[in-house]
């Protein structure tokens, strides 16, 4: 749902340009990073990713903006990018559609490196959330047993996305970001596809969930403690406590001596 995270850089964007000089120098600056990589075959990633990038160009050169929003995309996303990005972010975000992701482990990663997840209520999300405390993550979203009656609702309904979305909308089909007709099926998958993945019905809430992000980044010693309480109260995810586990309650072995001789 990368499609969702870029509409709302736009909508943030939409909001800066109807501002005066004197309003942005109140607004807090953002970098949004994304990166990754699409499956040859898979059309939609790859317009999604055009569309980032497309983003991207005309925002980082936009003079009036500044340093107040840049957009930057990272290709060919791997371990050692990862290594540089994890440790570097304020926030992680996980914003699968509730009940489509079995368990990822990059949230641990980020959140075992000081970051805040900003996410829905899905795989590892809910798990840390147990561990660390809900109070300490941005969660936004439908849940996974709404998912089904929402499907059901918009394979037959077309309602009117809410202003921010369609402000979004808005801004790529006046070719803001280049020609609109390379992203018109993505607009119209959300519009009259179906929407599958329910971004226009999380849309309000992930607008609602950035605003609570930046109330509480602007309270620096709240943010702090977020920060440390949730690496504090990750132990449950560390490899010792899995490979532990998995000895006693799957593979039923026992630990071994290990002779004091080194190799």
């Amino acid at each position: 749902r990368q499609l969702m995270n870029i509409l709302a850089v736009i909508y943030r964007y939409h909001c800066l340009k109807q501002m005066t000089p004197a309003q942005r120098t109140k607004e807090l600056p953002r970098v949004v990073i994304f990166a990754g990589k699409a499956a040859a075959g898979y059309w939609v990633a790859k317009q999604v990713i055009k569309l980032i990038n497309s983003v991207a160009e005309v925002i980082n050169s936009d003079e009036e903006i500044g340093d107040i929003l840049k957009v930057v995309f990272i290709p060919d996303y791997s371990v050692t990018a990862a290594e540089n990005i994890i440790p570097a972010s304020d926030i992680s975000q996980h914003i699968s559609t509730a009940g489509t992701e079995a368990s990822g482990t990059s949230n641990m990663k980020f959140v075992l490196n000081g970051g805040i997840i900003l996410g829905t209520v899905d795989g590892a999300n809910i798990e840390i959330g147990e561990e660390v405390g809900e109070e300490q993550i941005f969660f936004f979203g439908c849940l996974a047993h709404e998912v089904a009656d929402f499907r059901h609702y918009l394979r037959f309904h077309q309602p009117k996305p809410d202003a921010a979305l369609q402000a979004a909308f808005d801004m790529i089909q006046a070719n803001t970001f280049g020609d609109a007709h390379l992203f018109q099926p993505l607009i119209d998958a959300v519009l009259r596809g179906g929407d599958v993945y329910l971004l226009s019905v999380d849309f309000p809430s992930y607008i609602e969930a950035h605003k609570a992000v930046e109330a509480a980044y602007r309270q620096h010693d709240e943010w702090i403690t977020k920060s440390i309480l949730s690496v504090a109260r990750m132990a449950k995810f560390s490899s010792d406590r899995s490979i532990q586990e998995y000895a006693e309650e799957v593979w039923n072995i026992e630990p071994a001596p290990v002779s004091g001789q080194s190799v």
